[in-house]
């Protein structure tokens, strides 16, 4: 009898081990979040897996937008794409287009029966990833848009109020002027060129970057920022760099860094260096709205969004679409949410986490801090709404190329911009018939 109980025991454990406990469904995520932003995804995912067992989110950084946007194309062709992808803005048209590649997120949270109520998220950051159908492509996950940072200690130095940033271009002028007065060797710089000086500028100023209203009309969209108020603004900044005004630091967000460092003392760029500015600047700091010309009627009006958002990839697993709308929905909570505005500097996701951090007396501690969702909040305009262009990536670093050459005085300001449109347009035209194939 002992015997055969061993033997029962034996064989019961014997078939328990071979019944594995059921295995967690993980969703690789690609990004292109590095330093202080990358620690924020971390945590995310990190935060996400300790709050349930059955799913486990792996982030991975892929490189800059454009490297891990090149990297999942080739995966995706290849059979191994990530679950979640995230593309910056300027690639919406592009994802749009990618037929059979992505699975919109309207789509994904319904099948996975998760309650989803698009306008639970802000209208003007959800609005630029939904189709005309009405039905939301992508997550909405770090939105930003363009501000003024400015170097409270610098203005000090320089006579200036620290409490007062300019809010107009003729006052940025003149405070660049008593900033290099003072000493300073770089008073005013700006990142992302095309977006801080011609695309948001343009919705600021509720003027066209583009027929078509800016492409959401129609893919026969053509570049339109050769206007007079883009002409003039262009050849002021042109003035501004031949008198150690602006200093152009490169391409992209290259000069965040110099912000940081308090080499340059204010720069036009995104929110989501607020973070960064926070955590590594020596200095006290400052935002302010980005600048506008006063005697242009209507303005200023509304500026547009930045960042990225996040894509699903098609081919996977009805499990493994769950466990991405479980992720989504968990961004989506009103107090996660809000911990990500608080800690980035990018938008809110949802109004109940804009209405969350108000609560919270965050705006009241940190001045400045609500400046990009106030820019954001205001009723658009066919002209504001934003921009939604094909070969977008392309296209701006032919404008990085073309006013280049102003900075550094080989071009002047009509010669660049009209190269550039002429350029630019070459590549909408190209999308546009690609798109038709």
């Amino acid at each position: 009898m002992r015997l055969s109980r061993v033997t029962l025991a034996v064989g019961l454990s014997a078939l328990f081990a071979a019944v594995p406990a059921q295995a967690q469904v993980e969703v690789q995520w690609w990004h292109s979040m590095g330093g202080a932003l990358g620690e924020w995804v971390n945590d995310l995912a990190k935060d996400f897996n300790a709050s349930q067992k059955d799913y486990k989110v792996t982030p991975t950084f892929k490189g800059s937008y454009d490297e891990s946007m090149t990297a999942a194309i080739a995966a995706f062709r290849a059979g191994n794409a990530p679950h979640i992808l995230q593309v910056f803005e300027v690639g919406t048209a592009t994802m749009m287009a990618s037929k059979g590649a992505v699975v919109p997120v309207a789509k994904v949270m319904k099948d996975a029966g998760m309650k989803f109520d698009q306008n639970a998220y802000v209208p003007a950051v959800a609005g630029y990833y939904t189709a005309p159908s009405g039905e939301m492509l992508s997550f909405p996950f770090n939105s930003s848009t363009t501000v003024f940072h400015y170097n409270k200690d610098a203005f000090k130095a320089a006579g200036l109020d620290p409490e007062k940033p300019p809010t107009t271009w003729p006052e940025v002028a003149l405070a660049a002027a008593k900033l290099k007065a003072s000493g300073h060797k770089c008073p005013y710089t700006t990142s992302w060129v095309s977006w801080t000086q011609l695309e948001s500028f343009s919705a600021w100023h509720n003027t066209l970057f583009a027929t078509k209203n800016n492409g959401f009309g129609g893919l026969d969209a053509r570049l339109a920022f050769n206007t007079p108020l883009h002409l003039r603004h262009i050849e002021n900044l042109a003035n501004m760099a031949k008198q150690g005004l602006f200093v152009y630091k490169g391409r992209g967000n290259a000069a965040d860094a110099v912000f940081v460092s308090g080499e340059c003392a204010m720069m036009t760029g995104s929110s989501a260096l607020y973070g960064n500015i926070k955590r590594n600047a020596k200095f006290a700091a400052g935002i302010g709205t980005l600048p506008y010309y006063p005697d242009v009627p209507g303005a200023p009006q509304n500026t547009i969004i930045g960042g990225a958002s996040l894509w699903v990839m098609s081919g996977k697993k009805a499990p493994e679409y769950k466990a991405v709308a479980a992720f989504f929905n968990y961004l989506s909570q009103a107090d996660v949410a809000a911990k990500s505005h608080q800690r980035t500097g990018y938008l809110p996701v949802t109004t109940a986490s804009f209405d969350l951090t108000d609560k919270s007396g965050f705006y009241k501690d940190n001045p400045g801090t609500n400046v990009a969702v106030t820019q954001m909040i205001r009723k658009t305009t066919d002209k504001s709404r934003g921009v939604r262009l094909g070969n977008f990536v392309q296209i701006r670093t032919i404008i990085d190329e073309e006013f280049e050459g102003i900075w550094s005085g080989k071009k002047t300001a009509k010669e660049a911009i009209d190269a550039a449109i002429q350029r630019g347009n070459e590549q909408l035209e190209r999308f546009q018939k690609s798109a038709k194939m």
